[in-house]
């Protein structure tokens, strides 16, 4: 007896082709990088004044519950340094030195800052000199509390 002929589908066998694709994987593999498997470039890292900016967001919502105004208009913020590393350190003052809620402020600065994503961590140096004058607080500031 004859044996039927066997005729092609063109149906690809399911385990050639997941070879096929191992190979290909794996000659990609130095074009990707070490420690990128999937291809997937790495997020670009924000420049600095990016940081800045989100850091000056951050800080604007911090209150001092006493005034309806926020930190960093208040001019209570005298300097945000990022280091290369996107570590913050913020030296700020209090409008007054006896401030009753002053850790909960300086508490506030840091867990705002650091929850921005590109921040590594944030210490905050509280000063008192130079003294907190109204003069440092922003025009928005002193529109809020009627001083202009």
């Amino acid at each position: 007896m004859n044996e039927p002929t066997r005729k092609s589908l063109g149906v690809i066998n399911p385990n050639d082709k997941v070879q096929q694709l191992r190979n290909a994987f794996a000659e990609d593999a130095p074009a990707r990088g070490a420690g990128d498997p999937l291809g997937v470039a790495p997020a670009s890292k924000p420049s600095q004044q990016v940081v800045q900016d989100q850091i000056i967001s951050a800080l604007r919502t911090v209150y001092d519950p006493e005034i309806p105004v926020n930190v960093y208009d208040l001019g209570l913020i005298y300097a945000i340094d990022v280091a290369d590393d996107n570590a913050v350190k913020i030296t700020m003052t209090l409008t007054a030195p006896g401030c009753p809620v002053a850790g909960q402020i300086v508490a506030d600065v840091e867990t705002k800052v650091e929850n921005v994503d590109a921040v590594k961590s944030c210490t905050v140096d509280l000063v008192f000199e130079p003294s907190w004058t109204k003069e440092r607080m922003s025009e928005a500031a002193l529109l809020e509390l009627g001083l202009i």
